[in-house]
């Protein structure tokens, strides 16, 4: 007969979003108003550029704020129409993970969850800037951190040949 002692609960794996908001956030339309203009005038398309980082700061206790920084550039030519850049976080209780799996909640599931809303403020810094709207595309994060794990490790294997 065993002695039952845990009480059911034991270290079960917990992840909590506790809070969403933007951290920073910044636009700029420096060739406006002749490039609003400019950009009805030219055969030219307009380019964009997405620049993307994150971040993560352990806040003791289980806690972690990670940070989505998300920077688009359009320009005309080699003119810039306007640069629009935030910086979108969240703070969330993860606690009860590998090491290895902590690292992929916060490289990966994290910046999925907060991509909309960084998303979201992107697209209404460039309309209310004055421009034709701008959704950006779906990223997928767990792609990028898997690519992300292979540099990191992949860098300095080498192949064993079996005799």
């Amino acid at each position: 007969m065993a002695d039952v002692t845990a009480n059911g609960q034991g270290n079960q794996p917990q992840l909590v979003l506790q809070k969403i908001y933007v951290k920073d956030v910044s636009y700029e339309a420096p060739n406006a108003p002749q490039i609003f203009q400019e950009i009805g005038e030219t055969d030219q398309q307009p380019q964009v550029q997405l620049n993307l980082g994150q971040k993560a700061t352990d806040l003791g206790n289980d806690m972690y704020e990670v940070v989505l920084s998300l920077t688009l550039t359009c320009t005309l030519g080699e003119r810039t129409a306007y640069l629009a850049e935030v910086q979108q976080a969240g703070v969330f209780g993860v606690s009860g993970f590998a090491e290895a799996d902590l690292a992929g909640i916060i490289g990966s599931y994290c910046p999925n969850l907060l991509f909309p809303y960084a998303r979201q403020v992107i697209s209404s810094l460039v309309l209310e800037g004055g421009f034709p709207p701008f959704l950006l595309q779906p990223i997928n994060f767990d792609a990028l951190y898997a690519e992300q794990q292979r540099r990191m490790t992949g860098g300095d294997e080498t192949p064993v040949l079996n005799s």
